[in-house]
């Protein structure tokens, strides 16, 4: 199966799958993801939560040597039960994810194996890809 067929499956596999999986059920993914931050996505949940930048960022965030931040956290510090507790406010990572939409699956396959196990979209996107294409186990 050539890249843009695999794509277009998995894309139309996600938008069949998504509707059907409700995320709060588990949140394993904010249990588990390692979200990075930009400058913006901070600035906007620090401001929803009245917090100075610097308080923000002492209490949420990690810095790299290179500027990146991610959350400081798993499970995110937002999470409560198995919803965000800043749905409206998350970060681009978070609304992403699972990032079926996103093109070249193939240079996605080991974030996307790494979560097979904690996203039922993913392990269900995954198991009916395998499915379809006519997959056979050696």
């Amino acid at each position: 199966m050539d890249s843009l067929t695999l794509d277009k499956a998995v894309f139309e596999l996600s938008e069949s799958i998504s509707p059907k999986i409700e995320c709060t059920d588990c949140g394993n993914c904010c249990k588990s993801l390692m979200v990075n931050i930009d400058e913006d996505e901070a600035n906007n949940l620090s401001a929803h939560l009245g917090q100075s930048r610097d308080e923000f960022d002492a209490k949420y965030l990690d810095k790299g040597e290179s500027g990146r931040m991610v959350v400081n956290a798993i499970p995110c510090h937002f999470l409560v039960g198995n919803s965000c507790s800043v749905y409206e406010h998350r970060f681009a990572g978070c609304k992403e994810f699972p990032a079926f939409h996103v093109p070249d699956f193939n240079k996605r396959l080991f974030t996307t194996y790494m979560h097979y196990d904690r996203c039922p979209i993913i392990f269900n996107v995954l198991e009916t890809l395998k499915i379809d294409s006519g997959f056979k186990k050696a």
